[in-house]
C-alpha cells in the first residue's frame, strides 16, 4: 500500500534544477508546493494505471519509475524510464485522454502529485513553464521517432548495446563507476530493447563472453563502454 508522507520541499529537492517545475515563476511554484501531495511507493507498486483518467501530474522526488504499456498479446512494453526530477502522466493530462501506460516503481520511490486544475491554471498563465512543457513534448516525440526507426532498422545486438548505455545515462552508475545503478530483470531489459526475453538473455551472455559487461544476478557492470558505443553504432 502506498504511504502519504510529509510533503517534500521543492526548494530543497536535490534534483530541482532538472525539473520542469523550476521553470515556473516563483509565485506559481509556491502555489504548486502548497497544493501537492507526496506519497511513497514500494518496489512494484503502481503510481497510476493504464486506461485510467488523469487527475493531475506526478513529479518523481526519489527512486525510479518505469512506464509500461500492455500490448495486444498481453506482453509488457517499457516505453520510458523516469528518474528524480522527471514529471510523468502529463501527456494524458494535456490531451484529456486515458493513460496509455502504467507507472510502476522500480524500487522504493517517493512521488509528488499536483492536481489537474492547479497545474493547468499555472500552465496557462506562466509562459516559461508552457515553453518548457512544449520543449519536453517535442523531445519525447523525437525520441519516439528514433525508437521506431531503430526498431525497424537496427539489429537486436545494436539495440541492446544502445539500451545499456541509455540505462547508464538515465540512472547513472554505482560508486565503482561501472555498475548500472538500477536492477532490471531480463524481461524488463528485453522490453526496453523490443525483443524476446530469450534473445536478450542470449545476447547478454555474448556481451559477457566478449568482455563488454559483467553479470551478477540483476547487476550489470559495463566493462567497455567505448566498445559498447561502437557495437550500438552510435556517433561519439
Amino acid at each position: 500500500m502506498c504511504t502519504p508522507y510529509h510533503n517534500a520541499s521543492c526548494a530543497n529537492c536535490q534534483d530541482r534544477f532538472g525539473s520542469i517545475l523550476f521553470k515556473a515563476e516563483k509565485c506559481n511554484l509556491e502555489e504548486i508546493e502548497s497544493a501537492k501531495v507526496c506519497t511513497t511507493y514500494k518496489k512494484g507498486q503502481i503510481v497510476f494505471q493504464e486506461g485510467a483518467y488523469p487527475f493531475g501530474i506526478y513529479c518523481v522526488n526519489t527512486g525510479k519509475i518505469k512506464l509500461s504499456h500492455c500490448g495486444d498479446d498481453g506482453r509488457e512494453q517499457i516505453v520510458r524510464l523516469a528518474k528524480p526530477g522527471d514529471i510523468i502522466g502529463y501527456k494524458a493530462l494535456l490531451s484529456a485522454e486515458r493513460y496509455t501506460a502504467s507507472a510502476i516503481a522500480l524500487d522504493d520511490s517517493s512521488v509528488c502529485f499536483i492536481p489537474k486544475d492547479l497545474f493547468m491554471s499555472v500552465l496557462q498563465k506562466d509562459a516559461s513553464l508552457s515553453l518548457e512543457m512544449m520543449r519536453i513534448l517535442a523531445s519525447e516525440l523525437r525520441k519516439a521517432e528514433m525508437k521506431i526507426t531503430h526498431l525497424a532498422q537496427k539489429p537486436v545486438r545494436e539495440r541492446l548495446a544502445e539500451t545499456l548505455l541509455f540505462i547508464r545515462e538515465t540512472y547513472g552508475v554505482e560508486q565503482d563507476g561501472s555498475t548500472l545503478n538500477v536492477r532490471l530483470s531480463r524481461e524488463e531489459i528485453a522490453n526496453l530493447v523490443g525483443t524476446a526475453t530469450e534473445s536478450a538473455i542470449r545476447l547478454l551472455s555474448e556481451f559477457k563472453k566478449d568482455g563488454l559487461i559483467e553479470l551478477q544476478g540483476k547487476k550489470i557492470r559495463l566493462l567497455n563502454p567505448e566498445e559498447l558505443t561502437r557495437t550500438a553504432n552510435l556517433q561519439d
